[in-house]
């Protein structure tokens, strides 16, 4: 019997439709391809840089690339699949514009997630401690941290306004991985970890 997904996991699956096809990058070992395979007959593809988790999401039957995020997906045709999973990774590419762009232009849809460094904690520790935030989702000190472009809930809404993105769904976790009234209403001080789903801005939409 397989485990369950994580709370944020699980929202991504929720999002997804039946039968779709899927693209996953940064995939890890495999578990949401592995799930989505299994309860919802996704035709599930990943992209993984770690040569060992590659060998473990092979292992178990997917279909995983071994590829360099900040190389881009240029190998991918345009609209070629339904959805396009970046979970936990935005933060850590070179260019993660560039990246949200194809991912728009691959997909009919893109799902990223990424911790929110507007998260109250984040701002004391670095306002009032006066050190880089460590938080549940941002859990490496400065110095061995694989994350290069942090952002906040407001900045990644403000990237989307200024390129055309639409945000058809939002949910705002805390650090339990729980949506509350309070991270509803104050998403970008009290949110831990954000996740989206979004679209590029078609030409018959107003902005």
């Amino acid at each position: 019997m397989s485990s369950a997904l994580r709370p944020d996991l699980q929202i991504i699956a929720d999002w997804i439709r039946p039968g779709s096809r899927v693209l996953d990058l940064g995939c890890g070992e495999g578990d949401l391809l592995d799930h989505l395979g299994r309860e919802k007959q996704v035709k599930g593809y990943g992209i993984e840089l770690d040569d060992e988790k590659v060998v473990v999401a092979m292992g178990r039957g997917l279909s995983v690339l071994q590829l360099d995020l900040d190389e881009g997906l240029r190998q991918f045709a345009s609209n070629s699949v339904d959805t396009v999973v970046l979970s936990l990774t935005l933060q850590a590419v070179h260019f993660p514009r560039e990246l949200l762009m194809e991912m728009l232009r691959v997909g009919r849809e893109g799902i990223v997630t990424f911790p929110n460094m507007g998260h109250w904690r984040a701002r004391w520790q670095l306002g009032v401690q006066g050190r880089m935030p460590m938080t549940d989702v941002l859990p490496h000190s400065w110095y061995d941290t694989p994350n290069i472009h942090l952002c906040s809930i407001d900045d990644f809404d403000a990237l989307c306004h200024e390129n055309q993105i639409v945000v058809q769904e939002r949910q705002v976790l805390n650090d339990r991985r729980r949506s509350t009234a309070a991270n509803r209403v104050w998403p970008n001080l009290l949110g831990e970890l954000a996740l989206y789903r979004c679209a590029l801005r078609g030409p018959q939409e107003n902005p």
